[in-house]
């Protein structure tokens, strides 16, 4: 079996340096970049399963970097940066990202990050489909995209395909944050969670649910969610 591929984008070489050892020690495959432009070349010829991305890049904004790859990639997105407010990890998430480190870090905290990943996410290997149908619906998790009954698609990030995905292999049943955040990863608190509200926000924006009224994904208050709709794994 091919070891994952990790794809490392910081300006600062030590930050490479110790990512590189530290990933290769722990039996990933790396790659590293401290340019945006040359990162964003790379990704034309292979998808990676994880990307770690810094957000004070010298020649683009990361944080829009991080959204566009939340949108185009299928590999998981992690933010590693030196900006430690509450704000900036909450914006990252939103923007899609799927976990935030601040620096300085562990090295061995971000291996442990990147293995939560590949177990939690889509990527990872499950007994269910790459497709589900649901009220009309069609997810397609290869390809990152919601289809309606015209065909119509609507296109959703890795991220916000973690948390349908949660729902879509366990319908009908109470979802707590606590199992959310033990299934997806990352670190538990406010964060996490609004980070996990704006992702069900969005799906539900997505799936043309009435936010005052949906009818596939109910908020338990205080409990977490349940998933309504009847689910055919393809």
């Amino acid at each position: 079996m091919t070891a994952p591929l990790v794809t490392i984008l910081d300006d600062e070489p030590e930050i490479r340096r110790i990512l590189t050892e530290t990933l290769e020690e722990a039996g990933f495959r790396t790659q590293s970049f401290s340019r945006a432009r040359e990162f964003e070349a790379s990704l034309k010829r292979v998808t990676p399963d994880v990307c770690l991305v810094d957000l004070s890049l010298p020649d683009t904004d990361g944080l829009t970097l991080v959204h566009r790859l939340a949108l185009e990639q299928g590999a998981a997105v992690i933010i590693i940066s030196g900006r430690a407010q509450v704000q900036d990890r909450v914006t990252g998430l939103e923007l899609g990202a799927d976990d935030y480190i601040t620096k300085p870090f562990d090295p061995t905290e971000v291996v442990a990050r990147i293995r939560a990943r590949l177990r939690g996410g889509p990527r990872a290997q499950v007994q269910s489909g790459n497709s589900a149908q649901f009220s009309g619906w069609t997810a397609h998790f290869d390809r990152y995209v919601l289809e309606d009954e015209t065909g119509g698609e609507t296109p959703f990030s890795h991220a916000e395909g973690e948390v349908l995905r949660l729902f879509l292999e366990s319908p009908k049943r109470l979802i707590s944050r606590a199992q959310m955040q033990e299934a997806l990863g990352g670190a538990a608190g406010d964060s996490f969670d609004r980070a996990m509200d704006v992702r069900v926000s969005r799906l539900r924006t997505k799936l043309r649910e009435d936010p005052k009224n949906p009818r596939l994904i109910k908020t338990i208050y205080g409990a977490g969610y349940i998933f309504l709709g009847d689910v055919n794994w393809l």
